[in-house]
């Protein structure tokens, strides 16, 4: 067979691609054309013809309550009549590289091949969920107290949205032209909700879909509050669309992880549906530390061993000390090991303790070490409700 080439794409190739990704998806990807302005899209070229390619995005997660450039990649695929050679993988590496140039010390990606990622060294943080809950049972549960509701989006409602994200270890710090781009594939409708004289305190898009005899599907794409009352006010508001929708759908992962819905309704008759999660890798374990928050509070120094990408185990001492860390290569043998997938799930506050740490495979010889790495990275919880 004819030799592999990789590199960017010109106008030609990334209407190729576009063609290639249809047949190997089973159908278009409009990401594709909608990202054109703003990805990178990287293609393997056999013989003048596209066989593999993805597109990339340079943007900032939260962890810590910083922003971390993070190359997050999406719409990726090999032709399948090129499958079984791991392309994949030799795909993933040039679709990294650019963006690593361009200061990514972290990566994200959202597959249902976790075993491909893994691999790649990704690994899923969290689990992910799609919610459905019953419109009435809705209504029935939660009152909007003296919360206002408006149709629209302000600056105010994006700031707000800013704001909370930094609440959470994983959501993207979104650039301008990020909500355009999901209103308009998605044909999200945005509200937002206040109290009479105050700023905006929730952030809700919806999608509908009309069903053919009668009401509609109502998709929640967008759930942001800044309290439990707000919340409480935005699951009413939903509530009230009960006379056109039945179910209140919420799309995987856009419910954030606390409990209000849980707490609140008077009859639990929820679903949920898991979903394949997003898994994270790191790039520049020292850059990544550095540039991530840490709790203001934490004065600690632990030294660890962490698995690198040839298998081999490094020495590092990390120090964290009033809100910052650093970590450096040492001779000091490690109390804790990580591979490098137990170093991305950490890093995410995944292991919200040291026993879920230990079922995880995290091996450690001082208790009081891992107990100290793992409050290091709890302090928010991983949550990822961007998609690309």
């Amino acid at each position: 067979m004819n030799q592999l080439t990789f590199g960017p794409a010109d106008d030609g190739l990334w209407e190729q691609y576009d063609q290639l990704a249809a047949r190997a998806y089973g159908h278009p990807i409009g990401d594709i054309t909608h990202l054109r302005e703003h990805a990178d899209l990287r293609v393997a070229v056999r013989d003048g013809r596209v066989v593999a390619g993805g597109l990339g995005l340079l943007v900032d997660q939260y962890f810590g309550g910083a922003p971390v450039p993070s190359a997050c990649l999406g719409d990726g695929c090999v032709a399948p009549e090129e499958r079984g050679d791991h392309l994949a993988t030799d795909m993933a590496a040039e679709r990294l590289r650019p963006l690593i140039e361009r200061g990514a010390v972290i990566s994200a990606i959202v597959t249902s091949s976790t075993g491909y990622a893994r691999r790649l060294g990704y690994e899923a943080p969290a689990d992910v969920f799609a919610w459905a809950v019953a419109t009435d049972d809705l209504k029935r549960s939660f009152t909007g107290e003296d919360f206002q509701v408006e149709h629209g989006l302000t600056d105010e409602a994006e700031d707000l949205q800013h704001q909370l994200a930094r609440q959470w270890n994983g959501p993207v710090h979104r650039p301008t032209w990020w909500t355009r781009w999901k209103q308009d594939k998605g044909n999200l409708t945005p509200y937002r909700f206040a109290r009479p004289g105050h700023t905006t305190a929730g952030l809700l898009t919806l999608a509908t879909k009309r069903h053919e005899r009668h009401g509609m599907s109502l998709v929640v794409h967008d759930f942001w509050a800044d309290s439990q009352p707000a919340a409480a006010a935005m699951l009413a508001f939903l509530g009230r669309h009960n006379t056109r929708a039945r179910l209140i759908e919420f799309r995987r992962g856009a419910l954030p992880p606390y409990p209000t819905l849980l707490h609140g309704l008077r009859h639990h008759r929820t679903t949920a549906e898991a979903w394949h999660p997003w898994m994270l890798r790191i790039l520049d374990i020292p850059e990544a530390i550095r540039l991530r928050g840490w709790p203001a509070n934490l004065t600690t120094t632990v030294p660890i061993e962490i698995e690198d990408k040839t298998g081999d185990w490094g020495r590092w001492m990390l120090q964290v000390k009033a809100g910052a860390a650093e970590i450096a290569p040492t001779h000091v043998e490690g109390q804790v090991s990580f591979t490098r997938r137990q170093l991305a799930v950490w890093y995410a506050g995944g292991y919200r303790s040291t026993t879920s740490a230990r079922m995880a495979g995290v091996h450690a010889v001082s208790e009081q070490a891992l107990a100290a790495l793992v409050r290091s990275t709890t302090e928010f919880e991983p949550w990822l409700p961007d998609h690309f």
